[in-house]
């Protein structure tokens, strides 16, 4: 007796949702079993980072910069010029920074991630590691996504670090604001759950970035143009949970951390 097919609008977006649900919660039970394969875990973070420090150390000097010049511009036109510092910092620390890192695994590592896994689905190494008993995702997804959140964490830092600097630079030496009200409107406004809130938005978006391109990758649809495909839908995947996820983290926030001073 076979399982009817329902090819009902939705509903294999909804299986699909579920499969990376199963997913992700695999990955975490998988993290707490042993044996831990801490060489695959060295690996490939040492991969992912150095695909993706050199190109999120570069975006993220314009970024701030455009940051900066942007609230500096509207904080001349309200005349709130002494909140330019808070106002860049903020925005820098708790949204640039940890989209940015998010985007950039997701685009450079996930891919790469889903092409491997995927690549080896197709030529079965995934169904022989079954069959003798490895779990493929003890052995690869859980080094993987473990990999991507430990960069986002350390990338979250760089950039938080870069773009800060940016902003300083570019808000007082191309707009003429005073170093002074730039840092005192930022120790007088910014709060250290601020930066807890920026680490915890990293690790989460490494989480998603990985789980989601292994999902992709255990699941192409077809040969290596189902891989090329499934890389691709990876990525959008991705990028449409990190932006929904950060809109629900953010709100979270706002709700539980009162503002600095009130």
């Amino acid at each position: 007796m076979t399982t009817p097919q329902y090819n009902l609008l939705g509903v294999g977006a909804l299986r699909e949702t579920g499969k990376l649900f199963a997913l992700a919660g695999a990955v975490t039970r998988g993290v707490f079993r042993r044996p831990f394969q801490v060489r695959e875990l060295i690996e490939q973070f040492w991969f992912i980072a150095s695909v993706t420090i050199l190109p999120t150390a570069l975006v993220s000097i314009p970024f701030g910069a455009v940051i900066a010049l942007q609230v500096g511009s509207l904080a001349q036109q309200l005349g709130a010029q002494s909140f330019t510092g808070a106002a860049s910092v903020l925005a820098v620390i708790q949204q640039a920074s940890p989209l940015i890192v998010a985007l950039l695994i997701s685009g450079a590592g996930g891919s790469a991630i889903c092409a491997d896994i995927g690549s080896r689905k197709i030529r079965e190494e995934i169904d022989a590691m079954t069959v003798m008993g490895v779990s493929p995702i003890q052995r690869l997804i859980v080094p993987r996504v473990l990999a991507c959140m430990a960069v986002a964490l350390l990338l979250n830092g760089l950039v938080s670090v870069v773009g800060v600097v940016g902003g300083y630079f570019f808000n007082v030496i191309m707009q003429g604001g005073t170093p002074g009200a730039y840092l005192a409107s930022f120790s007088a406004l910014a709060q250290l759950p601020d930066l807890y809130i920026s680490e915890l938005k990293a690790l989460i978006f490494g989480f998603i970035a990985g789980v989601v391109a292994a999902h992709r990758g255990l699941n192409p649809r077809g040969g290596p143009k189902g891989v090329g495909d499934a890389v691709n839908q990876s990525v959008v995947i991705a990028f449409m949970l990190l932006f929904f996820v950060n809109v629900v983290l953010t709100a979270i926030y706002l709700q539980v951390v009162p503002p600095k001073g009130s």
